[in-house]
């Protein structure tokens, strides 16, 4: 009789593949493939502690971490336990604190760290592009403690424009007759796109469609702009010829796109800018040139130091083109930014444009590019 009462309970007990059923591998320490009868796992997860009774524990109260980082950690915790418990894995239904206390702290640090760039690119996009000059963030820190004349004429006493704050200093650097600023390059040219071509063709050449970090490619921003691609020339070579075909009633604007993330080579040929902005003045059609980085120094500068040749912002904006758009922040060593700089004209309607309040810069991004006072001292910073 009792033989026969441990066999009725081994044979409510789960049965191991490939066992046969032997019943006396339960009698010993329970193998990996054990899962606990319903009722007792039951029992478990009922007694398994309600978060908000673990929240008003010492345990809990003691805790330097934030309320939300710890809440999140009991309930990772108890999730834990119950998961254990279903898996047949475990019968514990205690918390951890030593454990919790280790998430909790672990959320509760900020997730934007300061790591070590051996990486070999200088400035580097996943490693957080270009460091900030110590005296910008200085002045950025000391201004943004309380409030500041961000879009306000204190003189006149009344409403002013961000803009007013950096326009100076880059038409000293890119002796452009006007200058914006917004939160990147990608965000600039969609802008400008937006603003000049909204609705109407832009011509591009097939080989300068590029795609830059992050999967984006110049047709999808286009596309977004609202303005229509028209593609000219072949994927190595386009000529002048290509340009002015393509020129139409609907064509709003001549566009030429630096490759700064590749290099074409061999049986190549593309219109250098003078060219295609000869071409569009002498058909009427505005003309875009998109840096990407670009560089500020001079080519002979560039040369002298060993470095590939790039093209210089001035040299682009003396070329007469209507806009240059290139990325702030790798060439002036400050936050995440993007320049519109050309004729006042153009930037003006850029500026004018509903997509401008989207992507215009905040405070802080203006406080840190702001601190370059000069070209020289932008010079001296991005030559280092």
């Amino acid at each position: 009789m009792q033989a026969g009462s441990q066999a009725g309970r081994l044979r409510d007990s789960p049965v191991a593949p490939g066992t046969g059923g032997n019943p006396a591998s339960r009698l010993g320490e329970e193998p990996a493939w054990y899962r606990p009868p319903v009722a007792e796992a039951r029992e478990l997860l009922r007694r398994l502690p309600k978060i908000d009774d673990l929240l008003r524990r010492d345990e809990a109260q003691g805790l330097t971490a934030p309320r939300w980082a710890v809440l999140e950690a009991l309930r990772g915790e108890v999730e834990a336990l119950r998961q254990g418990i279903l898996s047949g894995g475990s019968a514990q239904v205690e918390v951890d604190w030593a454990g919790v206390r280790r998430r909790a702290e672990e959320l509760a640090r900020p997730s934007l760290r300061r790591v070590i760039n051996a990486t070999g690119v200088v400035l580097h996009t996943n490693l957080g592009r270009a460091p900030v000059a110590p005296a910008a963030l200085e002045e950025a820190v000391a201004i943004a403690r309380g409030y500041s004349n961000l879009e306000y004429e204190v003189a006149e006493g009344r409403r002013g424009s961000r803009h007013a704050h950096l326009e100076a200093v880059l038409r000293d650097l890119t002796g452009a007759e006007a200058a914006a600023v917004v939160n990147n390059n990608a965000a600039a040219v969609m802008l400008c796109l937006s603003a000049l071509a909204g609705g109407r063709e832009v011509v591009v050449s097939r080989g300068e469609l590029i795609e830059i970090g992050g999967s984006f490619r110049i047709p999808d921003v286009m596309r977004l702009s609202g303005a229509r691609l028209v593609e000219v020339g072949t994927t190595n070579k386009t000529h002048a010829a290509d340009y002015e075909r393509a020129i139409g009633p609907d064509t709003a604007l001549l566009l030429k796109v630096h490759r700064s993330n590749f290099h074409m080579v061999g049986f190549t040929a593309e219109v250098e800018l003078g060219e295609l902005v000869a071409l569009g003045r002498a058909r009427g059609v505005p003309t875009m040139m998109d840096l990407g980085s670009g560089c500020l120094l001079p080519p002979a500068e560039v040369a002298a130091l060993g470095l590939p040749a790039e093209p210089d912002v001035r040299g682009a904006v003396a070329s007469g083109v209507d806009l240059v758009s290139f990325s702030g922040d790798k060439l002036l060593g400050g936050p995440q930014a993007g320049v519109i700089a050309g004729r006042a004209a153009a930037v003006a309607l850029a500026k004018k444009h509903p997509l401008m309040r989207a992507v215009r810069p905040d405070k802080l991004t203006i406080l840190s590019n702001g601190h370059v006072d000069s070209a020289e001292r932008a010079l001296e910073y991005g030559s280092r």
